[in-house]
């Protein structure tokens, strides 16, 4: 079996103002979703050559430690998890324009939440949280 040939890597800045925590490729691999210590998360399309900022998602009060993108079956959706002990799922409801679709109740977790991923779309739009107090929440 022949493995294919790596492309160069290509770097580029972020314009985040602090420590990047997490980078997601969508599952076409045409969108980048970061987070920071910025409290900040970023859209970039990375399609082709260029890579072209799209959107900034300002709703966390502290570091945004991950990000998920759920199944494209559900539209363009992503995730945020926060040292503010919140997730936040984002939408996007127009080209370039995210909503929040979901904001986490305040008592879910004691302290940052650190992890999230969603489960296989055939289960639906579910995400699964981990966080520092050491509970899990679905």
């Amino acid at each position: 079996m022949t493995v294919p040939a790596a492309s160069a890597p290509v770097t580029f800045d972020s314009a985040h103002t602090d420590m990047v925590h997490d980078a997601q490729l969508d599952y076409y691999g045409k969108r980048l979703a970061t987070c920071s210590t910025d409290r900040t998360i970023k859209i970039f399309n990375v399609a082709g050559e260029s890579h072209v900022h799209l959107a900034d998602l300002i709703g966390h009060e502290g570091p945004v430690w991950q990000i998920c993108w759920a199944h494209p079956k559900f539209g363009h959706v992503l995730a945020s998890a926060s040292f503010d002990r919140s997730v936040i799922i984002w939408k996007e409801t127009q080209e370039n324009v995210w909503e929040k679709i979901y904001v986490s109740p305040p008592a879910l977790h004691e302290s940052s939440i650190n992890s999230i991923c969603f489960a296989p779309q055939e289960l639906g739009l579910q995400l699964a949280c981990g966080s520092s107090d050491g509970a899990i929440s679905i």
